[in-house]
């Protein structure tokens, strides 16, 4: 899984137009691609890879990094 912002609904835009063109030349099959009528947040899933595109403010309001982030606290091992 990818996660990255652009700078602009045009820039997530054009960053997941490229994306997805880049893994349909790379593997010969098209890319499924949501969210590109508003570019506040496009999800392309190569099959293989899932990448999130963001402008930046949706990307702090989500804030996936947060859900994937594993949390030592809730991982203890007690010796017994």
């Amino acid at each position: 899984m990818i996660i990255a912002s652009g700078r602009s609904g045009r820039h997530v835009s054009a960053l997941a137009d490229h994306v997805a063109q880049e893994a349909k030349r790379l593997t010969g099959r098209p890319a499924s691609v949501e969210g590109m009528a508003n570019a506040d947040w496009v999800l392309i899933d190569t099959g293989d890879v899932i990448v999130h595109l963001f402008r930046p403010e949706v990307r702090e309001f989500y804030n996936l990094e947060k859900i994937w982030m594993s949390d030592r606290s809730n991982h203890r091992i007690s010796a017994t």
